[in-house]
């Protein structure tokens, strides 16, 4: 990398995830200006998004602001935008703002724009089985799950009843296996005597995996140990049982069982798969880069793009050695792409390769059931809870964070109570439902008058 005498290397980082907030901190001190662009203004560690969506944290608690986290690193700014265009010969991003388009050079570049949820070629899906990958799903989430406790109590039709009270989550990752067990415990601890009319306990929780096990990534003793734990809390497990259709009072699937292949519930979640960011696809059409079917760019062993040493592309948009799509996967290449280029304005040009160091994986189940694989060690159960939260809590960007965290956690994990239950009409019924009817649905769908045509201000 060559440097000229107008001004410092400029250092565009695209992206304010994980990987993108771990390269701009490796930059820290070094002689370059750092621009940190997102379209977001805050730091989301997604690991924790199901407790948003369950009323355990609140969304300030996982998502401190980028300004603040970079306040003390004077070479960094941050910059509130989407990039629609990158220009990879005149080294140029077009961002925008709303109504305001800016241009942003740069001498190096790292793109850590991450994933989004995928529906495998389903994307109607989402409208009434919404993913939890951002802050606004996680509310959606919430909203959707407290609000049918809310539809079941002032039901008085049984059927109707029952379907308010049936919670689906597909996909049987960490996210959904946590998410699963969560529900189990908002429904039988966390609301218990908060209603008259109906038992919160006799919620029905059902997780679906189109693969043959839950959480496929572990080692086969932990599958089973989750399994087994899963339904003993309750949660109804079934595998190899793929959704072929979803729509507003339920789903469908391939079971061969009759009683699976239409479940009535008025609540879905999904969080089978992902996909690359859409930038990867701009990247391609920028370059003529290959992506995979997951819209992932092929990276040279660096991190780099083929034919653009000064461009790097890390986390789950890059496609490198089948490297997993994990929280570590992105902050150890967005450090390796910030130390390359620390080395070349250096002077050291030598080509050092990517190596990934797994730390390994954990997913809870429940209050004191987790498992966890930590190099050859195996750990389920209680010392496998204790070993996630600390963990997880170490992991939080700040110290702030991790003790709001920790007290949250005690009301919510060790005593029951859950702090964030607040929702909205429209967190439950849709900004597009909100603006169509004069109130919430009732069991047939049709509308309900509020004593107010004014439609409820939120957020």
């Amino acid at each position: 990398m060559q440097r000229t005498n107008k001004h410092k290397h400029r250092v565009a980082i695209i992206g304010g995830g994980f990987g993108g907030l771990a390269a701009a901190r490796k930059l820290r001190g070094a002689d370059v200006d750092v621009t940190l662009i997102d379209r977001a203004n805050h730091h989301l560690f997604q690991p924790l998004l199901y407790q948003v969506a369950t009323g355990i944290l609140s969304e300030g608690d996982i998502a401190p602001p980028l300004r603040e986290l970079l306040r003390d690193q004077r070479n960094a700014r941050v910059l509130f935008g989407e990039v629609i265009d990158i220009d990879l010969e005149a080294r140029r991003l077009k961002v925008t703002t709303l109504d305001r388009t800016s241009e942003v050079r740069y001498d190096s570049l790292i793109v850590a724009t991450g994933s989004s949820q995928s529906y495998f070629g389903h994307p109607e899906f989402a409208d009434d089985a919404p993913g939890l990958k951002t802050i606004d799903d996680a509310l959606e989430v919430r909203g959707r799950i407290l609000g049918a406790f809310e539809m079941a109590e002032r039901e008085n039709d049984a059927a109707a009843r029952r379907r308010f009270l049936t919670f689906v989550v597909v996909g049987a990752g960490p996210t959904g296996v946590e998410l699963a067990g969560q529900l189990v415990e908002l429904s039988r601890r966390a609301l218990r005597n908060n209603f008259r009319r109906i038992d919160p306990a006799e919620a029905r929780v059902v997780l679906l995996d189109a693969g043959p096990a839950v959480l496929s990534a572990f080692p086969e003793a932990l599958r089973q140990r989750a399994m087994l734990d899963l339904e003993d809390i309750g949660v109804e497990v079934h595998v190899d049982t793929a959704v072929t259709h979803v729509d507003r009072n339920g789903l469908e699937t391939d079971s061969k069982l009759p009683s699976l292949r239409r479940i009535e519930a008025a609540t879905k979640v999904w969080a089978a798969g992902v996909q690359a960011s859409p930038l990867g696809r701009m990247l391609a059409n920028a370059g003529r880069f290959e992506i995979d079917r997951a819209g992932r760019v092929h990276v040279d062993a660096d991190c780099s793009l083929p034919g653009h040493p000064e461009v790097f592309v890390v986390g789950d948009l890059m496609h490198l050695d089948k490297l997993p799509g994990v929280s570590q996967v992105a902050m150890q290449s967005g450090r390796h792409a910030a130390d390359t280029i620390r080395r070349r304005l250096e002077g050291d040009s030598r080509h050092r390769p990517f190596r990934y160091r797994d730390y390994g994986s954990m997913a809870t189940i429940s209050r004191f059931r987790a498992v966890a694989e930590i190099g050859r060690s195996r750990l389920a159960g209680f010392p496998g809870w204790m070993l996630w939260l600390v963990v997880h809590l170490a992991a939080l960007a700040d110290f702030k964070h991790r003790l709001s965290v920790f007290s949250n956690w005690t009301i919510g994990l060790l005593g029951g109570g859950r702090a964030e239950r607040v929702i909205t009409l429209q967190q439950v019924f849709g900004r597009h439902a909100m603006s169509e009817r004069s109130g919430p649905p009732n069991s047939a769908g049709q509308g309900a008058p509020l004593k107010s045509d004014r439609v409820p201000t939120v957020r």
